[in-house]
C-alpha cells in the first residue's frame, strides 16, 4: 500500500506544470496542470482524483464538460449579466470532496478556475490544481493551449445527475 501511495504522489509531482506566465491564472497554492495532464492524473486514480468544473451551470450543460467533471459553480450570474462569487461554492465542494482528495479545477480558459482554487485553498483544501488551459483552451502564455475539448479528451453535453 505504501508503495502505491508513493507511486501516486510521484506521478502527481511529474504532472505539475510550471506557473503560467499570465498572473491571472496563478494561485496561492501554486499547483498547475494542463487539461491533458489532468486527464492522465484522473485516469491513473479515478477514486482519489476529482475534476471540478467551476463554470456556471448553464455553461456546463450547454457548452459541454469533461465526462467525469462535477459541476460546482464558483460564480453565479447576476440579473445584470455579470458574474459574482457563489457564496455556497466552498460548502458544496466540502459536501462532495474529502480534504485529502486531489481536486483539478477547470473553467473555460483557466482564469475563473484560478480564483476557485484560491477559495478552496483558503478553506483548507491542499491538493487543488488549476487546469490552466481550461475546457476551451487559450491563446495566452506564449502560444496556443489546446484545452480539454480541443485536445480530444472525453467530454459530453449529457447530464449525469450524480455529478450535479
Amino acid at each position: 500500500m505504501g508503495l502505491l501511495v508513493a507511486v501516486f504522489l510521484a506521478s502527481q509531482a511529474m504532472a505539475d506544470s510550471p506557473a503560467p506566465q499570465d498572473r491571472r491564472k496563478r494561485t496561492v497554492i501554486g499547483k498547475y496542470v494542463t487539461a491533458r495532464q489532468a486527464y492522465e492524473m484522473w485516469k491513473a486514480n479515478p477514486d482519489r482524483v476529482r475534476i471540478l468544473d467551476c463554470r456556471t451551470r448553464e455553461e456546463y450543460l450547454s457548452l459541454g464538460h469533461p465526462t467525469m467533471a462535477y459541476s460546482i459553480p464558483a460564480h453565479v450570474r447576476t440579473r445584470g449579466g455579470s458574474l459574482q462569487d457563489d457564496p455556497e461554492f466552498v460548502a458544496r465542494a466540502r459536501q462532495r470532496f474529502a480534504p485529502g482528495d486531489v481536486i483539478l479545477v477547470i473553467c473555460r480558459a483557466g482564469y475563473r478556475s484560478a480564483a476557485a482554487v484560491n477559495r478552496l485553498a483558503e478553506a483548507g483544501f491542499r491538493n487543488v490544481y488549476n487546469v490552466v488551459d481550461g475546457f476551451d483552451g487559450t491563446n495566452g502564455d506564449g502560444g496556443s493551449a489546446a484545452g480539454w475539448r480541443n485536445a480530444g479528451l472525453p467530454w459530453t453535453r449529457d447530464v449525469n445527475p450524480d455529478l450535479l
